[in-house]
């Protein structure tokens, strides 16, 4: 671990200095919680209605932040096209946030919402689930998109302000990849598009990325989060110009920009350049791209541009209005930071000082954009920061090496500091993609850790919190998903398209390609959101719980990451302190 604090001043632009002032006289004035204080999203209550059987439906809903300790529900349906909504629990449900309606009727379409109960007054609260009954145990709901595409990403965000969480969808589905050998790189087919629908399934808009951006991860980060904080989210993406591509497809240049879109219309409402590619030795280098969003005086969002992942890495901080905050590059002093990159960026509050740091690999940049850390482990692939082991202070990150290591190719780090607390003594060769975190069993505290080899590599990884090697077999491949889906506290697998547990008891078969796995709607369980041709689906569970937990998305470290699914490698949420 190699600390660069002592170059604070020298990297501090004048703009950002200003800026830090205005923030301590801020903090001065109103009081320490004024450097803690973020801007929440306004959900709502996030119902959902998934039917069991002809006369069965389960109906889930959030628990908000802002409830009362003490608050119940109770739950009204109203039978679509007849009469009024009429409540179908008889007490007010207080120990969970779901409930299954045994009492409808059969082969109609109901309509669910929920009002809170608290010291005996009920009060109405917005969102409003579905279920036709006809449909069978059907654990989803879907959006038919416009065209028979399959989908590439998924970007979550309200986009209209009314409380539900609505999508943009970036299709085809196909990649492209800078690297030179033959296999990677191809001639883009035709350009992404951005398609925006809102929560209730209607087509909103489509923004054309056009011919100066390849189609590929790395080409074509978009953000949707509302930056500006006017209630609304929008959406950002790197854009070109006209079509500037070569005879053999490549495009090597022309201006490249970052642009912001209206989240309700798609009209572009501001632009600004993009990082530069001067400096970069070759295409294969430039063309990793990334877009984050960041907390960094803990107030405010702020955007985050990235280039670079191999070699030089150049990271620049924006304002609401597209302005720089600060700059940072691994040149110069920052030298010995080149190649300590990864396919995307973590962001959270790794120091616990009320204000979000970027983790840009194996390595850190604090909220001032001066390096914190670096671990000297090269290039990773898998890259995770959670409260791992629970009688550690402080979150860990885990972390699966793609470049040689000769020891700790697989390991987990204090996330303050750098320093490694565990890691695998033997060599490694390339840990490649995702792997995968999660509290898989109650037998071990913490969350176990599971990653895999490619490429010239045979090892696999299953690691409790504390460093044990449970397993070094190749259990659920290379890129699992951890899910919250039945009644208990330990996460399930999503492997194969199916939910399975711990012992590989099935829970559930999934359809279509997994997207994103993040808690949008419902209770504190998560969902997993997949592409079929033509679809968006939403798989929720149907398992009542008798346990009641915050909404997952108003936990910070969880949020920032569903806000990440959109650009570079996509990395499951886990869920932070606060």
């Amino acid at each position: 671990m190699f600390s660069d604090r002592d170059n604070t001043r020298e990297s501090l632009s004048s703009s950002f200095r200003a800026m830090l002032l205005l923030i301590t006289l801020m903090v001065i004035a109103l009081g320490p919680a004024a450097a803690t204080a973020q801007v929440r999203e306004r959900i709502d209550r996030g119902v959902v209605a998934l039917p069991v059987n002809e006369r069965t439906v389960y109906v889930g809903w959030r628990l908000l932040k802002d409830d009362p300790e003490n608050v119940a529900f109770n739950v009204y349906r109203k039978d679509v096209g007849l009469g009024d909504y009429v409540k179908v629990n008889d007490e007010p449900i207080a120990d969970s946030t779901n409930f299954v309606d045994r009492s409808a009727t059969g082969g109609h379409g109901y309509r669910y919402k929920v009002k809170t109960v608290n010291a005996g007054a009920e009060r109405a609260t917005k969102g409003e689930g579905y279920a036709f009954t006809l449909a069978g145990n059907q654990p989803w709901f879907s959006i038919k998109l416009r065209d028979p595409v399959t989908l590439k990403r998924v970007g979550i965000g309200d986009l209209d302000g009314d409380g539900a969480y609505d999508f943009v969808l970036q299709h085809p589905s196909f990649n492209v990849d800078p690297y030179h050998r033959p296999g990677y790189w191809k001639r883009s087919p035709e350009p992404y598009k951005l398609d925006a629908y809102s929560s209730k399934g209607k087509f909103l808009w489509r923004h054309d990325m056009g011919w100066a951006i390849e189609t590929g991860t790395w080409y074509s980060p978009y953000m949707v989060f509302d930056v500006d904080q006017d209630g609304k989210a929008e959406v950002y993406a790197k854009a070109g110009e006209g079509d500037p591509r070569e005879l053999d497809g490549h495009v090597l240049k022309g201006p490249e920009y970052l642009i912001k879109l209206d989240g309700q219309t798609g009209a572009l409402q501001k632009k600004q350049n993009w990082i530069s590619r001067e400096g970069f030795e070759s295409y294969n280098y430039w063309c990793r791209n990334f877009l984050t969003v960041a907390y960094l005086d803990g107030i405010n969002p702020a955007l985050v541009m990235q280039r670079g992942t191999y070699t030089i890495i150049k990271t620049e901080a924006l304002d609401k209005d597209l302005e720089p905050i600060w700059t940072w590059a691994s040149t110069g002093n920052y030298r010995n930071y080149r190649g300590q990159g990864q396919h995307g960026i973590m962001t959270g509050d790794i120091d616990l000082d009320g204000k979000d740091e970027l983790v840009i690999g194996t390595c850190a940049l604090d909220d001032n954009g001066v390096p914190m850390w670096r671990t000297g482990l090269g290039h990773n692939d898998a890259g995770y920061i959670a409260d791992f082991d629970p009688d550690r202070p402080g979150y860990e990150i885990f972390y699966g090496v793609e470049s040689r290591s000769p020891k700790n190719g697989v390991c987990l780090v204090e996330a303050k500091t750098g320093k490694i607390i565990w890691g695998y003594e033997g060599r490694t060769y390339h840990v490649h993609s995702q792997g995968m975190v999660g509290d898989l069993t109650d037998e071990y505290p913490g969350i176990e850790c599971y990653a895999g080899e490619a490429k010239g590599g045979d090892k696999f990884f299953l690691y409790t919190a504390q460093g044990k090697r449970l397993s070094d077999k190749n259990l659920w491949g290379l890129a699992p998903r951890a899910v919250w889906w039945d009644e208990d506290e330990q996460k399930e697998i999503c492997y194969k398209n199916k939910v399975i547990e711990y012992n590989g008891d099935e829970r559930q078969t999934i359809e279509g390609k997994i997207l994103i796995v993040a808690d949008i709607i419902g209770d504190w369980r998560e969902e997993i959101v997949t592409s079929l041709p033509g679809e968006l689906r939403i798989y929720s569970t149907n398992t009542p719980a008798k346990t009641r937990r915050v909404c997952l998305m108003q936990n910070h470290l969880y949020r920032m990451a569903v806000a990440d699914a959109s650009m570079g490698y996509y990395n499951a949420p886990q869920v932070g302190f606060k």
